[in-house]
């Protein structure tokens, strides 16, 4: 049996076998240079690229929707904190004027049913809130909030719970308190008393030894918030002024 190979040129992409009198076509596939093999990676990872671009993309523009949505809802809750504050000090201040005609707060109200209980004032982190009369997920993120004890100014340990939002809102700089700055506390009718900080420290997030009401007859407060960046909580408290 007769073979003839041949190869006419480097542009055929066939090799022509006869078989005595027949020929027949092989696909061949030519020997590519150096530089086509180096060609085929370049457009592998020209299109890899893209696609890693096109994902970048798109989770970038989630992480910024989800940003303005998170900064768009509390700086709603920081507005409706605002106007609570400001009907809390309306409210006790035309209390304490005898030529107002409105009723005056007094000892008859009925303090469980009441919603904001008082104000905190710090003037060294510029903290100025009013204190909700309980705490739950929701009245967290838009005020300071009662989480154990006594109504303001009263005999006990009012324990007080605030997010860390590290956006200089509500709780955020309580880390930066010392001892012996000055906490205010405004109750109900607006009665004012200033609390000295004595102590500072952190504990895990499930140890509330910080909120005990063994105080000995005494007046104090208790600032609680999270620390984000080990996960533990932050506890500033504070006697009232004169009893330390």
């Amino acid at each position: 049996m007769n073979q003839i190979l041949s190869k006419e040129n480097n542009f055929k992409k066939k090799i022509n076998v006869e078989f005595s009198n027949e020929i027949s076509s092989i696909p061949f596939e030519e020997n590519k240079s150096p530089q086509d093999k180096k060609n085929i990676p370049k457009v592998k990872n020209k299109f890899k690229y893209k696609f890693q671009f096109i994902i970048s993309s798109i989770a970038a523009i989630i992480f910024i929707f989800v940003f303005y949505i998170n900064n768009y809802l509390n700086t709603k809750k920081e507005k409706m904190s605002k106007q609570l504050l400001n009907s809390f000090n309306l409210t006790t201040l035309y209390s304490e004027d005898n030529n107002y005609e409105t009723e005056k707060l007094n000892n008859s109200v009925d303090k469980s049913s009441l919603f904001v209980i008082g104000m905190i004032k710090i003037d060294k982190i510029n903290l100025n809130y009013p204190i909700l009369s309980q705490s739950n997920k929701e009245l967290l993120k838009m005020s300071l909030c009662r989480f154990a004890g006594p109504l303001p100014n009263e005999v006990g340990n009012l324990c007080i719970a605030g997010h860390n939002y590290v956006d200089y809102k509500l709780f955020s700089r309580l880390n930066e308190l010392e001892k012996n700055d000055i906490v205010q506390i405004y109750d109900y009718t607006g009665n004012k008393l200033d609390y000295v900080v004595y102590d500072k420290y952190e504990v895990e997030v499930d140890d509330l030894s910080c909120t005990s009401q063994d105080v000995g007859g005494k007046r104090i407060i208790t600032l609680l918030t999270c620390n984000n960046v080990n996960g533990t909580r932050i506890v500033v408290k504070a006697k009232e002024k004169g009893t330390i």
